[in-house]
């Protein structure tokens, strides 16, 4: 090669070089920044029980996550080409020492979703940084005791203490437990809760639930050190719209009233859920107390969740 030409193609080599620098994004890694923390906790229809796979004898499948992808375009995301669930590069969850890249099966069981799965989607789409999801939910828990804040008086609930335990020690611990994020800084930058069954068994917890529910606002939010923490409430709307026993809808009402407090004006939010009540002829179960485990009503939740969230974060 000759001298000129030499020099004219390193000329061209330096030009191609600097026009691909300039495309934004072409070497920069995916999902630069700290990590955008969420903490989902609540009992057992924050442990999920919309079933991943129907059962077709039952009723076609009606209910089941796959029975919605089949059926709406707007889902068809869920999936990969071929066919099978998609994970995500970019969110990451940890439920009770069950972890890895958000996909169907963080529910209670592996074959079932909760409110995390849509959530994480929303959250995913809406922060350019990674998100890391962690759920700390068990079933059969009451916020009067099992979930009891300090401020409310008596002993601190077990569950509440090991809620913030599991926090504090998987971010503690967050290159071990997810090797793609080490190194990151991380934010805590909000708190989904869904929880009231066991609250509405009886009067007494009832009649106590908005005072022990605002107490673990401020409780969460002096714990974790993050003041104004933006705090998602999706209410316990099973039963849907027709539900007419009155401590069910005593819940709903204390569910929905922290936001309305002044101190919590533009940082808690309260969804509404009873319209995704699905009746157990277009689900997998006849569980109500577990939303029939529809996995559209929990996709539906989380989704819920995840815009309201959007929203506080924004302010």
């Amino acid at each position: 090669m000759s001298k000129r030409k030499g020099f004219i193609m390193k000329h061209i080599l330096c030009i191609l070089f600097v026009f691909l620098v300039g495309i934004p994004g072409l070497f920069a890694s995916p999902r630069q920044g700290s990590v955008k923390v969420f903490i989902l906790a609540g009992q057992s229809n924050m442990e999920g029980a919309g079933k991943i796979e129907g059962d077709p004898k039952r009723n076609g499948g009606k209910g089941s996550l796959s029975h919605l992808v089949e059926n709406s375009q707007k889902h068809k995301h869920l999936k990969d080409k071929d066919g099978k669930w998609s994970a995500r590069d970019d969110v990451f969850i940890w439920y009770l020492g069950r972890k890895g890249k958000l996909a169907p099966g963080f529910g209670a069981r592996p074959s079932a979703i909760g409110p995390e799965y849509a959530f994480g989607h929303v959250m995913g789409d809406a922060i350019k940084e990674p998100v890391l999801l962690i759920k700390t939910a068990w079933g059969g828990k009451s916020l009067q005791k099992d979930f009891r804040p300090p401020s409310s008086g008596g002993d601190p609930g077990p569950y509440y203490k090991e809620m913030i335990g599991h926090v504090k020690d998987v971010l503690g611990k967050l290159g071990e437990n997810f090797p793609e994020l080490e190194g990151r800084g991380h934010e805590v930058v909000g708190f989904g809760w869904h929880q009231g069954w066991n609250d509405g068994c009886g009067m007494p917890a009832t009649l106590e639930y908005e005072k022990n529910l605002a107490n673990f606002v401020r409780d969460v939010r002096k714990d974790l050190g993050v003041k104004n923490l933006p705090f998602v409430i999706a209410d316990s709307g099973f039963g849907g719209v027709k539900q007419k026993v009155d401590r069910r809808l005593l819940i709903r009402k204390a569910q929905a009233a922290p936001e309305t407090y002044p101190e919590f004006k533009g940082n808690v939010d309260c969804v509404q859920t009873a319209g995704f009540f699905r009746p157990a002829e277009e689900s997998p179960s006849r569980q109500g107390y577990h939303w029939n485990g529809n996995a559209e009503t929990y996709y539906l939740i989380g989704e819920a969740m995840g815009e309201a969230m959007k929203k506080l974060c924004a302010k």
